[in-house]
């Protein structure tokens, strides 16, 4: 934008840069794609000059580069710290935007792009007793600056999602006792992370445009190093099968269901990796009863694949416990001031770690008060759920964009190359817009309902919707249960490019009369 000439004000509410790296803190946090991937390629000598320590970098590790890239190009004078946007109001006559921070403050601006981020609306569950609790109580996705000592402390940690799972072992190992409260049981596949191999990594830099190419066109925007020829599940015998996801399990990372391309489409085949997975738990996991609370049913990949680091071998220490607090077993009634109470059980705790995830994909831009035209509000406008076209703009709120919004790859592709392609995208967009003399662009609603009805038809033919996950909401109470992020990352880049090359089709431009 900057390069283009024109005016960028952006809003952060926290103290640097880094979004999700810079508030996850938690003890393990790491990305689950290969860091050579999981960075940006829009600038050839970032590439080159940028030097990762593993497979997967810590959390610390990506907060320095996102810290990196932002002083390299002078990206911080831009920024307003420590003011969260409270309210976008849009002036239909101007065409205007007035954007509102908690600070009181106003700015205006033709256009607004929400990038506020997927998974960065923190979901603190309501549980009777919570804020009586007098210890300390911390939720994974706004970790203390200063860290958490669990040294010979009583902890308790809620949640085994993602988060969860990356933070147990940690924490297991100088926690004088950790209780985990499990209420579904997760698939998990080890990550292998290892130290980057220099060589390797200067062969991946002597080749970085082809091997950038290679991975735009995989479905999730990484991982084509990994690709292996996929045969259907469903054609090979069972010792073929096993050799196979055995290979992949000793590989280990997400590409763990690459291995037959029917996994995420037919229920038999899924069927058969997630029995792989089951009997691996039966023979990591000591205790039988233990490793049967560990084991979840239905299908494997519907909700998102965690990858860990010693996460069920962690229960064979002495000083970790997993409480079952599912409707089947002893569900939590409350927290205390000293604990957590299940059925008839009172767990005693020094530190409560929620790590129960987020509000996914709208939770952020429907914290904002946005009233398109009308005075319309986009939290009426989704009291069904989220619809968009492209998963970049709305109906009713011109030149409003949504970066890696709901209808669109987003949290199933490699976030930093999908958010690059949105960008380029909107950047692009509005340079068509200065150069046809357009002063709004708005979502046409027929569009935005083909649309919809695409995504849900695209996920209707793979196994995703079958889970109660955060694709859908279901994390959250009362939130509409509606699949929201698009497979298919290529696919998807070239409708994109499509409706581009055809002037936007789908979109409705505006001149105002008075510019």
């Amino acid at each position: 934008m900057e390069q283009a000439g024109r005016s960028v004000r952006c809003f952060e509410a926290g103290s640097d840069v880094g979004g999700t790296w810079y508030w996850n803190r938690y003890p393990g946090a790491r990305c689950d794609v290969d860091s050579m991937e999981y960075s940006y390629d829009f600038d050839d000598e970032l590439q080159q000059e940028w030097e990762w320590t593993e497979r997967y970098a810590t959390q610390p590790e990506i907060l320095r580069y996102a810290q990196h890239v932002a002083d390299r190009f002078g990206l911080r004078r831009h920024i307003t710290f420590g003011v969260r946007v409270v309210s976008a109001v849009l002036d239909e006559a101007g065409g205007r935007w007035t954007v509102t921070t908690d600070d009181g403050a106003t700015t205006t601006a033709r256009f607004v792009v929400m990038a506020t981020g997927c998974l960065s609306s923190a979901n603190l569950p309501v549980i009777d007793g919570r804020d009586s609790f007098a210890g300390q109580l911390v939720h994974t996705g706004r970790w203390p600056h200063e860290g958490v000592d669990f040294e010979g402390k009583r902890v308790g940690i809620i949640g085994t999602g993602s988060s969860g799972i990356q933070a147990i072992p940690v924490i297991a190992r100088t926690a004088g006792h950790l209780t985990v409260f499990q209420r579904t049981p997760q698939f998990t596949i080890p990550a292998r992370n290892h130290p980057l191999d220099p060589v390797e990594q200067a062969a991946v830099k002597s080749r970085y445009a082809e091997f950038r190419a290679q991975n735009r066109r995989m479905p999730g925007a990484f991982g084509a190093k990994y690709e292996r020829p996929a045969p259907k599940a469903v054609d090979v015998d069972d010792a073929t099968f096993r050799e196979e996801m055995e290979f992949l399990w000793q590989q280990g990372g997400p590409m763990f269901l690459s291995g037959f391309r029917d996994l995420m489409r037919d229920p038999a085949a899924n069927q058969r990796a997630a029995d792989f997975v089951r009997a691996k738990i039966a023979e990591l996991v000591d205790d039988p009863e233990t490793a049967a609370r560990l084991t979840p049913d239905g299908f494997i990949g519907c909700k998102r694949l965690v990858v860990d680091t010693d996460y069920y071998v962690t229960y064979n220490r002495p000083n970790v416990t997993l409480v079952d607090v599912s409707d089947a077993g002893e569900p939590i009634t409350r927290i205390t001031p000293t604990g957590i109470q299940t059925g008839e059980t009172h767990h005693e705790l020094d530190i409560l770690v929620f790590a129960t995830g987020f509000d996914a994909m709208t939770g952020s831009l429907l914290r904002v008060d946005i009233q398109g035209r009308g005075g319309e509000r986009l939290a009426d406008t989704w009291a069904a759920g989220p619809v968009t076209y492209l998963g970049l703009g709305v109906s009713g709120f011109p030149n409003l964009f949504t970066v890696t919004g709901p209808g669109s790859p987003s949290v199933l592709a490699n976030m930093v190359i999908a958010t690059e392609q949105h960008v380029d995208w909107i950047s692009d967009c509005i340079d068509y817009m200065e150069t046809h003399g357009h002063d709004l662009i708005e979502a046409e609603p027929t569009a935005v309902a083909a649309w919809v009805a695409h995504v849900n038809s695209v996920a209707d033919r793979t196994i995703f919707p079958s889970c109660n996950s955060w694709y859908l909401g279901a994390n959250i109470p009362g939130k509409p249960r509606v699949f929201m992020p698009l497979p298919g990352f290529p696919a998807y880049v070239d409708r994109c490019t499509e409706v581009a090359a055809n002037d936007y089709e789908g979109f409705r431009f505006e001149r105002l009369a008075q510019r």
